[in-house]
């Protein structure tokens, strides 16, 4: 882990504590791994890539846990189409670009468009909870695959 990842890890150890969340071994590895994975994993990756570490630990408490680390907000979930969920650990707001080739979600930075929640609260006169904004296109590993094949 780098620096940065390890400072996140003690961050949200810190949350965990607060909320008066137990961090058992499981729980400490899923935020780990969430933290220092850039492809935003479905449960069955986390399942997989913690599986060797924890051979007694099943899909169900991958879920289980992230079902915690959602509730504190900690990890966001990300549902687009029909598609497994994925997870996303939630450092910092930001929106995602998603291939529609391979399924590849990345983290785009961008200040949050707060001024767009604003204007529709008062043109509809919802009270606006939060929104989310994704862009899709082709990557570049399948751009480069597409452009071999012609």
């Amino acid at each position: 882990m780098t620096v940065s990842e390890d400072h996140k890890l003690q961050e949200a150890i810190e949350t965990l504590r607060n909320s008066g969340v137990r961090i058992t071994p499981q729980r400490h590895a899923v935020l780990e791994y969430l933290i220092s994975s850039m492809v935003h994993p479905t449960a069955d990756d986390i399942y997989k890539a913690l599986e060797g570490k924890f051979p007694n630990m099943s899909v169900a408490t991958v879920y289980n846990n992230l079902r915690v680390l959602r509730e504190i907000g900690l990890v966001r979930e990300l549902t687009y189409g029909d598609s497994s969920s994925r997870f996303d650990y939630k450092s910092s707001e930001h929106y995602h670009i998603i291939c529609e080739e391979c399924g590849k979600i990345v983290d785009f930075h961008y200040p949050t468009l707060d001024e767009v929640e604003s204007l529709a609260e008062q043109v509809t006169g919802f009270d606006v909870s939060h929104h989310r904004m994704e862009i899709y296109g082709k990557c570049e590993d399948c751009q480069k695959l597409a452009a071999q094949q012609h």
